[in-house]
């Protein structure tokens, strides 16, 4: 066997064979340095060309159109429903050692100082920075959502001779997300038909964006601006009014706040007593919370109680109204959107849903692509759209408004005069008004949490007239310096300031009406003076007559259960919020 295979060799000579000289060996290394280099570079290039060409033809596609979760809906849970890291023994909220902790003075600023302090913009927000017609013009674009503006214009309102001896308030809940349904609009209507197909349709120039756009909101509870709003007004309260505390130190009583069971309801309330007492709030005051529920009375939720509301025919008259003027001022916009969005049909309610969803993104995440795409007059539009709504919905175009508010107003007047309501026949509720621990009536400072068409069917049972001068609301045109203006009287987290005043000029207290800081006139209510002479107060004796003719001339009963009808459009109007009279017996 050992003939047949040659010896191995066995040294390092044997093994590479005789050496070439120096200069041979450094040039044979160098090309092979070089062809192994260019290898590498040759087998790269090729793989990216033939890897890569493949998916970058699949993004442009993508790209090209919406991405497959377009439309669909994102959501964040937070907090962790069992975190790993919660030791509650660990950190108490209360260790003592607190300092010095003694209060000072109460302010009193509507007797302290000459007006009322202005406040502009919304804090955390941030505005388009040109609209599509690329107008540079100052456009305050919060100012025209309607009742979903972020606050409304605040007023430089000079404070007579006064001094305010109680407050009754009812405040809004601050900004939210959309309701679950709608009439008309809808931003969880149009994502559902954006996220159906989304492989269907391509979006391009200032609609580009919804390739990869997707819906997150939530439903109906307050946004973290929201939640600031009611902190920011409880504080702007204890600032104007803290000095009516000392009222109920000196009788060692408390508070009671009214509010609902409703989560943003409640959500605000709770925000707004701690802007205003501070926390802790345990010792400071009572919550009161109404359940807000079918079969409930309550002046809070008057709808639950009343049928005829929620007769579409009825309670919902505004649609017909809202649907034409929206065919009008959105005309223009629609034929510059639908050319940028191949394979989606878009409609002119489409287009109103993203003004709606411009109001709703920013109030929730902060800023919105939805409002570059309209300009200032399409804004105005939508501005006017919502007023046709609520004005035909829940004020003084609507005919159960009137027996809405109703209830609230015969609560104010309990108030006003220390004595219980004296009949229950509307949407008060026997229960709680007839109990002094849950209805007191010899506060200084009372506030009431509602809904903003609440305080809408309130100030129209009121018959505040002024806002219905320009009534009916016509559905082709803007009426030109309209008083009644939903984002005004009604914005995420306004409020009504019912001011008790007492002053040197006159013998009786005075009732003066603020919404918004902004006093409003009472020439509607019978045996108030001309408001251009009184500074938009009425003698209380004088406010609490008419306001007795005017509740006792409603007829809650016939407008919330009595069978009648009325036709759709402007066959048929009311400028007092009261439905066709009954037949004559």
């Amino acid at each position: 066997m050992a003939a047949r295979y040659k010896e191995l060799p066995t040294t390092d000579s044997e093994l590479t064979g005789p050496r070439p000289p120096p200069r041979a060996r450094s040039l044979t290394i160098w090309r092979l340095v070089v062809a192994y280099g260019a290898g590498l570079l040759t087998a790269f290039l090729l793989k990216l060309a033939l890897h890569e060409q493949g998916p970058l033809r699949a993004n442009r596609r993508l790209h090209e159109l919406g991405a497959p979760d377009a439309g669909s809906t994102t959501a964040h849970r937070y907090p962790p429903p069992s975190p790993t890291n919660a030791f509650p023994p660990l950190f108490p909220s209360d260790v003592g050692h607190a300092g010095p902790t003694p209060t000072g003075a109460e302010p009193a600023l509507v007797a302290t100082a000459p007006s009322y302090p202005i406040h502009t913009g919304a804090p955390h927000l941030l505005a388009p920075e040109t609209l599509a017609n690329h107008s540079k013009k100052p456009f305050d674009i919060f100012r025209h959502w309607g009742n979903l503006s972020p606050g409304s214009p605040s007023t430089a309102t000079r404070l007579v001779s006064t001094r305010d001896r109680s407050l009754r308030k009812a405040a809004v809940h601050g900004a939210r997300y959309p309701t679950g349904q709608a009439s008309y609009g809808g931003p969880t209507n149009f994502s559902a038909r954006l996220s159906q197909s989304p492989s269907s349709w391509q979006a391009h120039g200032q609609l580009d964006f919804l390739n990869d756009w997707t819906y997150k909101l939530g439903e109906e509870i307050l946004t973290p601006f929201g939640r600031q709003q009611l902190y920011d007004l409880g504080v702007s309260m204890r600032i104007k009014y803290g000095f009516l505390l000392q009222n109920f130190t000196d009788t060692n009583t408390l508070p009671v706040f009214r509010t609902e069971s409703q989560d943003r309801m409640l959500s605000s309330a709770l925000n707004f007593a701690l802007g205003f007492f501070g926390h802790p709030l345990e010792g400071k005051y009572q919550q009161l919370i109404t359940i807000e529920d079918h079969g409930f009375n309550n002046s809070l939720a008057p709808s639950k109680t009343c049928p005829n509301a929620h007769d579409h025919a009825k309670g919902d008259r505004a649609i017909p109204y809202v649907r034409q003027w929206a065919g009008t001022y959105l005309r223009d916009a629609l034929a510059r959107l639908q050319p940028q969005i191949k394979g989606f049909h878009l409609t002119i309610e489409d287009v109103y849903v993203m003004q709606q969803l411009c109001a709703y993104e920013t109030v929730a995440i902060g800023y919105s692509k939805f409002c570059e795409l309209f300009t200032e007059d399409e804004w105005k539009g939508f501005d006017y759209a919502v007023d046709l709504y609520f004005w035909y919905n829940s004020a003084f175009g609507s005919p159960v408004a009137r027996a809405l508010g109703v209830g609230y107003v015969q609560e104010l007047l309990a108030r006003l005069t220390h004595t219980p309501v004296p009949a229950h026949n509307s949407s008060t509720n026997a229960t709680l008004d007839d109990d002094p621990a849950t209805f007191p009536l010899d506060q200084s400072l009372y506030v009431d949490a509602t809904h903003e068409v609440v305080v809408l069917n309130v100030l129209t049972a009121l018959n505040l007239s002024h806002f219905a001068a320009d009534g009916p609301l016509p559905a082709d045109r803007i009426p030109p310096r309209r008083a009644f203006r939903t984002s005004h009287l009604a914005p995420f987290a306004t409020n009504v300031q019912f001011q008790l005043l007492s002053c040197t000029s006159s013998p009786d207290p005075q009732l003066r009406i603020v919404v918004n800081d902004g006093v409003v006139p009472l020439d509607g209510v019978p045996g108030c003076p001309d408001p251009t002479s009184s500074a938009g107060a009425c003698p209380l004796p004088a406010f609490v007559a008419g306001q007795r003719a005017l509740v006792g001339k409603t007829d809650w009963a016939w407008a919330c259960r009595g069978a009648w009808d009325v036709p759709p459009g402007p066959a048929w109007n009311t400028t007092t919020g009261d439905p066709p009279a009954p037949p004559v017996a």
